[in-house]
């Protein structure tokens, strides 16, 4: 009896200390808003901005931006020829997500999603992979949020990505796809814990001058201060 009562005082222990890790982990995030990082100051002159979003799922977050134009041309660097098929003329957009290769290729959707999978992408087991999808206008909805970037911002925040491309080059991954407008491209580092897909996001607004807080490890840590695009527009 004395050996199943320190049993189960230890089983107990243990999930406290999950549980009181677990709490920490998102604590900080939440903490970690209040704090964002100072945008870039203001310039004197107006500036134009380009179009380009911030899409969430709700736990995962995509950049979405402008296919061609503002000193930028996407189609070049991920041409139509990765996707399954020709995408619609009116598709002038590209979605940019990061995150964990085994995830991304055999997790198309949550009822895929197994402990193995989750625990190896939590542990960064494995090399990530860039997930880019061309979009139309109409594709964006209440869980877009607006990014207003100036030129030089967008000129930041495109380099980051390119640098996201092993030696700057995107080498697409033959055969993998969620549909007929998407491919995926080899990307440098491991998604992880403490490295996520959206901390992967946050890193790159914040490279671009977007005030953004430190840590981002959950979707709401970077849409919560961008304005939800509005129904119709």
């Amino acid at each position: 009896m004395h050996a199943l009562r320190r049993t189960l005082g230890i089983a107990l222990g243990l999930v406290a200390a999950i549980l009181a890790a677990a709490a920490l982990y998102v604590g900080t995030a939440c903490l970690l808003m209040v704090w964002p990082r100072a945008p870039d100051a203001p310039s004197a002159e107006p500036q134009p901005r380009v179009p380009a979003w911030v899409l969430s799922n709700g736990v995962h977050t995509d950049l979405v931006l402008p296919l061609q134009g503002h000193g930028m041309d996407w189609s070049g660097v991920f041409p139509a020829t990765d996707l399954a098929a020709p995408p619609p003329a009116d598709a002038q957009y590209i979605a940019v997500g990061w995150g964990d290769r085994e995830f991304y290729l055999h997790t198309p959707t949550w009822g895929d999603l197994t402990a193995r999978r989750a625990l190896g992408a939590v542990a960064g087991r494995h090399t990530a992979l860039l997930h880019v999808t061309r979009l139309r206008r109409a594709d964006l909805n209440a869980r877009a949020f607006a990014l207003p970037l100036t030129p030089a911002q967008y000129a930041r925040l495109s380099a980051h990505i390119l640098h996201a491309l092993p030696g700057g080059t995107a080498r697409a991954v033959p055969g993998a796809h969620y549909g007929r407008t998407d491919a995926f491209y080899e990307a440098t580092g491991r998604y992880g814990l403490f490295f996520t897909c959206n901390q992967w996001t946050g890193q790159a607004l914040r490279a671009a001058g977007v005030p953004m807080p430190a840590w981002t490890p959950f979707d709401f840590n970077i849409t919560w201060q961008l304005a939800p695009l509005a129904p119709g527009s």
